[in-house]
């Protein structure tokens, strides 16, 4: 019988041991950087002579490692490994496709700290954050794996006398995975095994600065026995080959997490029908946000103060989840801003793969640190810089945490998504007003109230329009299996990763009627 399930827990880093055990993976995983990596289609390695080079964002000059990239051609061999896999995985017994994803979180498990110190250099994250990004890859693994046996026999359904009616689910077909760089471990496993889990085979595609990981990954799942061709491990241009597995004939359906553009764009091109096709293709997407933290007059505000640094600038900022919009009542808003801004000015910044010391790391790449520098200079013109403002790309793509006050709620960095350590305050008058402005931009993936008044409280569940609401904490930091993920409007399709319908996207319910 399986265990019920508890989310993996998380490293505590004041003990002293679990420092020394993190401090040893790292120098393993430095011993391991600059290697050369290859595609994986049908379970054999394929090396190309072009390469994406992976390089430590706290270290310009290090190499986390160079990876192959896939062309249009090895993109197709992939396409037809995955079509001809699904004819055996489709119809292997969802128990033991269960099972190898048992076992693939176990090997995950075992070596925990590795997995996180190769976020800590091809990602730049933080100890704490990458530990996190590591155990909710494990809780992917094993969450869906205990859906597929919930579902794998059906739901029951009516009969009349004399027939026999079964409902039951079946796979779909092939599926891309396009994964993002900023959860490069955690998404990108949910977004593979949870469609696999279901029947399905897969194009893995994961992010350009982050495929090391993912390759890893792929180690993984192939040691742990997943038959060739179920998973192909497919880095590579979006322009080149992105945009041909998404139109491709046989693909069944595009799982995407990313930006609102590049997430409209694969569903436009997902909805044409292309010579061949027999199905409309699905698409699933989760496209990022605009979070607000809600501070009522009643609030614990010491509370709110934690709750908006930490989703502000846990990440430096980099999660779909992040507050970047802080909305104050006009009675504690001077005050909170002022205790904002001196918490913030105590953050510290820099190389998280030397040591502990550093709350933020690098921004992600050179792209990510001239767009939110541009977003910065644009604050300054719209509000008034309380923390932060600055960045230094000379070692590594560093930003300083950055807070601007009395900012207009139509303003651009109200309305933007930045992806980085900014964080705007806006005063409101009352709750009213406060709901009225985190429900005016056009995504809706998170937000979080904090208040002591029972009745606002009652009012933000049924007004503040996102999928995820959080009560008297931060907005960011969703548990799988207990906080399914997912938003509305051009945050998505709202999937609810990590919930217990995610799986029912990747499957096709069939009746089976018979009669006696």
């Amino acid at each position: 019988m399986v265990v019920p399930y508890k989310h993996e827990p998380f490293t505590d880093f004041t003990v002293e041991e679990n420092r020394k055990e993190y401090q040893k993976a790292l120098d393993y995983v430095k011993s391991q950087l600059g290697q050369e990596y290859p595609l994986i289609i049908n379970g054999e390695k394929v090396f190309t002579e072009d390469k994406t080079v992976s390089e430590n964002p706290a270290n310009k000059k290090e190499i986390v490692g160079y990876v192959s990239k896939c062309s249009q051609e090895l993109a197709e061999k992939a396409m037809q490994a995955a079509d001809e896999a699904f004819k055996s995985w489709s119809k292997w017994d969802p128990a033991s496709r269960a099972d190898l994803l048992f076992r693939a979180s176990a090997m995950i498990r075992r070596r925990k700290h590795e997995f996180s110190a190769w976020l800590t250099y091809e990602a730049g994250k933080p100890w704490k954050e990458a530990d996190a990004d590591t155990a909710e890859a494990i809780d992917f693994l094993e969450y869906y794996a205990r859906q597929i046996l919930r579902l794998k026999d059906g739901i029951e359904i009516n009969s009349r006398e004399g027939e026999f009616n079964r409902f039951n689910y079946i796979p779909l077909g092939v599926g891309v995975t396009i994964s993002p760089w900023n959860f490069a471990f955690a998404i990108m496993a949910g977004t593979t095994v949870g469609p696999m889990v279901a029947g399905n085979t897969i194009l893995l595609k994961p992010a350009k600065t982050t495929p090391v990981i993912a390759y890893k990954f792929m180690e993984v799942l192939l040691e742990a026995g997943l038959p060739k061709g179920v998973v192909n491990y497919i880095p590579g241009s979006s322009a080149e080959m992105g945009d041909y597995v998404v139109d491709h004939p046989r693909t069944r359906f595009i799982n995407f997490t990313g930006s609102k553009a590049v997430g409209l764009h694969i569903a436009e091109r997902a909805a044409k029908v292309q010579d061949g096709q027999k199905w409309m293709k699905r698409v699933i997407s989760e496209m990022g946000g605009k979070d607000t933290i809600i501070v009522d007059n009643n609030a614990d505000l010491d509370l709110a103060v934690e709750s908006i640094v930490y989703s502000a600038f846990g990440f430096s900022g980099q999660k779909c989840s992040a507050c970047s919009r802080a909305v104050i009542h006009e009675d504690v808003y001077d005050e909170v801003l002022e205790k904002v801004a001196a918490r913030t000015k105590e953050l510290t910044v820099g190389p998280t793969y030397k040591d502990n010391s550093n709350f933020m790391g690098p921004v992600n790449d050179q792209a990510a640190f001239d767009k939110i520098l541009d977003y910065i200079e644009v604050g300054k013109k719209e509000g008034r810089l309380m923390a932060g403002g600055e960045g230094d790309s000379s070692e590594g793509y560093f930003i300083q945490p950055t807070v601007f006050a009395d900012v207009d709620p139509e303003a651009r960095i109200m309305q933007e998504e930045i992806f980085g350590p900014v964080v705007a305050f806006s005063k409101a008058k009352d709750f009213d007003e406060m709901i009225e402005i985190a429900n005016n931009t056009e995504y809706g993936l998170t937000g979080a109230v904090i208040s002591n008044n029972r009745d606002h409280l009652e009012q933000a569940r049924q007004d503040f329009h996102v999928g995820n609401l959080y009560f008297n904490r931060g907005c960011t930091a969703a548990i799988v299996g207990y906080h399914p993920f997912g938003g509305f409007n051009m945050s998505g399709t709202d999937s609810k990763a990590g919930g217990p319908d995610y799986l029912l996207h990747f499957l096709q319910p069939k009746t089976v009627s018979e009669t006696f």
